[in-house]
C-alpha cells in the first residue's frame, strides 16, 4: 500500500512512518543524492565548485541560509530547487491552517482533533511542491503579514473573546509551517519587522499580540539579499544576521561558455526560430562578451550588477532581429549578421543602473560603445593584434583590407534589410577578407564566414583603421581618411 492512500492517524502509527523535521529531510535526501551520485540543483552553471558546496554544507549543517548577491545571479532558483530535497509526500492533518504533523501536532485545532477522535484522525498528504511558500520583502510589509494577528471577524463568528487564541489569524511564516520559506531582498525588511523574526529563527516560537502562545514552528528559511552597500534602502540587522546559520555569496558566470549554456537554457525562443535563424557560435561569444564589457565598463554602476537576464533577453531580441528581417524580405531562412547585434540595444538599456557619467553619455549611445567594445575585446582570440603603429615598410595583416576601402570609390553600405543574397555579395566583394579568413580562420564554414567577415570590419573600425556610420536604414563602412583628402 502507497504510504499516501494512509487516511488515518492510527494507520499512519502502524505503518512506522518516522516524523521528522524540514531540515532532518532536507539532509537525508541530500545525503543520499550523494551516495547514489544523483545530480543535485539541476540547470545552475558556474557554480559547481563555489556556491554549491557551501549551500551543501549549510543544509548537512541544518542552517537557515542567506544568499548574497547581486540581481540575476539565480538566488531564488537556488531556493526553489531545495524543493528537489524534500520528501515527495508528508501527513498533515487534515483541516490544519499550519500543516499540523499528526505525529508531532503544534496548534490548538490539530491536539484537540486528536485528543477528540484519536486514532480515527483524518491526515491527508501534501506533496514537496506545495511546500514552497515566498515573500518579497517590501517597506509595507506588516507584523500581522507575515506572523499574524487578532481576526475581529472570526471572534465575532465564533462568538469568543479576544482573550482565546482561537481568534488568531496566522500569517503567511506560521501557515508555512514544514515547508521552504524565502524572504526575497531581506534588507528592504523594515528593521521592526526584522526583528519579529528573531524568535522564529532562534526558538523556532511566534508571538501574536500578547497570547501566550508557543508554536515551535518547524521551517526552513532562506533568505536573499543584495550586498550591504548597493542600496541605501535598508539592511540586515545585526541580530538578525547573527541567528542566520550560514551566509553564501553568489556570483555571475565567470566565463563565456558557462554565460553560453544559461542563455541557451533560459532564453524563450519560438521553436520556429531555431529553425529558421542560424546562430553564428562567434555570436553566441560576442552576446555574453558585452554582458561582461558591461560588468567592467566606468558608465555602469557596479554595486547595482548587470543580471544575467541582459543576455537572456538580448539573445531574444537578436533572433527577432533577424527574423524581422527576414519576415519582410519574404525569406524562410536566414543567419544572425553582426549589424543584427543593434537591436538588442533595448535590452540593455534598461538592464544596466548608469553613474553620471554614463547619464550623460546617454543610455543607448552607452550600449552601443558596448558592442564595439567586445568585439576590440575578442578579436585577438580569432586574429592577429591590430597594430596602432608599425614601421614604414612593414606589411601588416590588414593592410589589404584598408587599401581596399582607400581605393574603392564607391559606398560600402550594409542596409540593415539587404536580402541574404545581397548581403553575401556585398561582403563578397571585398576579394581580401576572403585571402584573410584563408589564413587565419582556414576551417570557418561558408555559412559563418560572412559574420566573421563583418565581424573583422567592425573591429578595424573599433581600431581606427577604417571608419564606421549608422544612419537610418543601415551601416556605411569607409577608409577614415578619405572624407578628409576628399574635401581637399
Amino acid at each position: 500500500m502507497k504510504i499516501e492512500k494512509i487516511t488515518t492517524l492510527g494507520a499512519l502509527k502502524k505503518s512506522g512512518y518516522p516524523s521528522k523535521s524540514i531540515k532532518d529531510e532536507l539532509r537525508d535526501n541530500l545525503i543520499e543524492k550523494i551516495k547514489n551520485k544523483e545530480p543535485v540543483f539541476e540547470g545552475i552553471h558556474g557554480y559547481e565548485n563555489t556556491v554549491i558546496p557551501e549551500l551543501q554544507r549549510a543544509i548537512l549543517s541544518r542552517h537557515n541560509i542567506n544568499l548574497l548577491g547581486l540581481r540575476g545571479q539565480a538566488k531564488t532558483r537556488l531556493a526553489r530547487l531545495m524543493l528537489t530535497l524534500l520528501d515527495e509526500y508528508i501527513p498533515v492533518v487534515a483541516g490544519s491552517e499550519i500543516n499540523d504533523d499528526p505525529l508531532n501536532p503544534i496548534s490548538r485545532f490539530a491536539k484537540e482533533l486528536i485528543e477528540e477522535k484519536g486514532d480515527e484522525t483524518p491526515i491527508s498528504w501534501m506533496h514537496r511542491s506545495e511546500r514552497f511558500a515566498e515573500k518579497l520583502a517590501t517597506p509595507d510589509v506588516t507584523v500581522a503579514d507575515i506572523i499574524g494577528d487578532v481576526d475581529p471577524i472570526k471572534a465575532a463568528n465564533l462568538k469568543l473573546t479576544y482573550a482565546d487564541d482561537r481568534v488568531i489569524h496566522y500569517g503567511m511564516i506560521p501557515r508555512a509551517n514544514r515547508c521552504i520559506f524565502v524572504i526575497n531582498e531581506l534588507p528592504d525588511l523594515q528593521a521592526r519587522i526584522q526583528v519579529a523574526l528573531f524568535n522564529i529563527l532562534q526558538e523556532g516560537d511566534i508571538q501574536i499580540r500578547g497570547f501566550k502562545l508557543r508554536l515551535p514552528l518547524d521551517m526552513q528559511f532562506v533568505f536573499t539579499a543584495n550586498p550591504e552597500d548597493y542600496t541605501n534602502r535598508g539592511s540586515i540587522i545585526t541580530p538578525l544576521k547573527d541567528r542566520i546559520g550560514s551566509q553564501i555569496l553568489t556570483h555571475y558566470p565567470e566565463d563565456i561558455e558557462t554565460a553560453k549554456l544559461i542563455t541557451e537554457q533560459e532564453s524563450k525562443s519560438d521553436l520556429r526560430q531555431k529553425e529558421s535563424i542560424h546562430v553564428p557560435e562567434l555570436a553566441k561569444d560576442l552576446l555574453e562578451q558585452i554582458v561582461f564589457e558591461a560588468r567592467e565598463s566606468d558608465f555602469i554602476d557596479e554595486k547595482s550588477g548587470v543580471s544575467a537576464r541582459l543576455s537572456i533577453t538580448a539573445f531574444e531580441n537578436l533572433l527577432s532581429t533577424a527574423e524581422l528581417r527576414s519576415l519582410k524580405a519574404g525569406e524562410d531562412k536566414t543567419t544572425v549578421r553582426l549589424s543584427d547585434f543593434l537591436g538588442i540595444i533595448p535590452s540593455i538599456t534598461g538592464k544596466v543602473e548608469l553613474v553620471y557619467e554614463g547619464e550623460q553619455e546617454g543610455a543607448a549611445q552607452v550600449a552601443y560603445n558596448l558592442i564595439g567594445e567586445a568585439v576590440k575585446t575578442l578579436f585577438p582570440e580569432f586574429f592577429p593584434k591590430i597594430e596602432k603603429l608599425k614601421k614604414q615598410d612593414e606589411v601588416g595583416p590588414y593592410d589589404d583590407v584598408v587599401s581596399w576601402f582607400f581605393n574603392n570609390t564607391a559606398e560600402f553600405e550594409l542596409l540593415d534589410d539587404l536580402r541574404d543574397k545581397e548581403y553575401k555579395a556585398l561582403l563578397e566583394s571585398v576579394t581580401p577578407l576572403d585571402d584573410l579568413l584563408g589564413e587565419h580562420q582556414p576551417n570557418l564554414s561558408k555559412e559563418e564566414s560572412y559574420f566573421v567577415k563583418e565581424f573583422v570590419l567592425w573591429a578595424l573600425v573599433e581600431h581606427k583603421q577604417l571608419s564606421k556610420y549608422r544612419f537610418t536604414e543601415g551601416i556605411q563602412f569607409k577608409d577614415p581618411y578619405s572624407s578628409f583628402i576628399n574635401d581637399i
